[in-house]
């Protein structure tokens, strides 16, 4: 069973991808109930007449009991400045629902997406005791994804063409794209754009949400797409590359943090965390990065 704690839009788009493609049974869980049920009403209308799976709403946490995989997309209040802004009354609430998760599905993997999400990463880690591996915030790969749309507007090119845009670190205003290992079309990103240009698309991949929010409230479909993938890939026990936030214990040189990096996925959450090479100004840069969230999480 699916679990996804937060009926607002974001879960709502994840608990569609899921059903309409019978991935499986999937409950939502909100602190409203009606709007859990309302949800999952509308949702139920989606899935295939040859889909063997469900959908309900709930207010009740003891319903996640057999919940192999736990999204958790709950918000206390919504940000307009930066992710981290609401951080405590965010890590307070993520506290909570890790001893609820570790209550009633102890096994299952965890994928975060409130913000921030990777101090959230760290403090449910911590307060859960599950291995770090079952624990993946969920965003460094969003970030990825605006990456990767960026250079396909820049160059002209289909986002088909553009491999290795990976973005690392924060999920915020530190965030770090790795330009030096992205090709296109088997041609270096680097021999492509100069270094002007690679600021000025750092910078529109750290603010894509506030540009986004002068059209409409936040992001939603993006964020769900990247989040049925990893949810894909765990439940038909597929490898899936990508960037996601864990707590690292000397990865990249970092301790005791949550960031996001390399890692590859299956149906045991993170198999792997890639070391992938970086030029000096990006590994300076994600040093920077890490610790602001690490201060993030210092501060709370």
């Amino acid at each position: 069973m699916i679990s996804i704690i937060g009926s607002g839009r974001v879960g709502a788009s994840i608990g569609f991808l899921c059903v309409a493609n019978a991935l499986d049974d999937v409950l939502l869980i909100n602190r409203s109930r009606d709007k859990a049920i309302g949800e999952s009403l509308d949702i139920a209308n989606a899935i295939p007449a040859s889909s063997k799976f469900s959908i309900h709403g709930t207010d009740d946490y003891a319903e996640l009991s057999g919940s192999d995989i736990v999204v958790i997309t709950a918000s206390t209040v919504s940000y307009t400045k930066s992710r981290t802004e609401n951080k405590n009354p965010q890590v307070d609430m993520i506290k909570q629902i890790a001893k609820k998760i570790k209550q009633y599905c102890p096994s299952a993997i965890i994928l975060m997406v409130s913000n921030p999400p990777d101090v959230l990463t760290y403090f449910f880690q911590k307060e859960s005791g599950f291995s770090r591996f079952k624990v993946i915030g969920i965003a460094s790969s969003l970030d990825s994804s605006r990456f990767r749309y960026f250079v396909s507007e820049k160059l002209s090119v289909p986002q088909s063409s553009i491999n290795n845009a990976l973005v690392l670190g924060e999920h915020g205003d530190s965030m770090v794209p790795i330009f030096s290992n992205v090709t296109v079309e088997g041609k270096s990103l680097s021999s492509m754009i100069n270094d002007v240009e690679k600021k000025y698309i750092t910078f529109d991949i750290r603010n894509y949400w506030k540009t986004l929010r002068n059209y409409k409230s936040r992001s939603q479909f993006g964020i769900a797409k990247n989040v049925y993938d990893v949810i894909n890939a765990i439940i038909n026990t597929r490898e899936l590359f990508l960037t996601a936030s864990v707590v690292l214990e000397g990865e990249y040189g970092e301790n005791d943090v949550a960031m996001g990096v390399p890692v590859k996925i299956n149906q045991n959450g993170v198999s792997e965390i890639h070391t992938i090479v970086l030029d000096e100004s990006e590994s300076s840069m994600l040093k920077e990065s890490s610790k602001k969230i690490r201060d993030d999480i210092n501060s709370v």
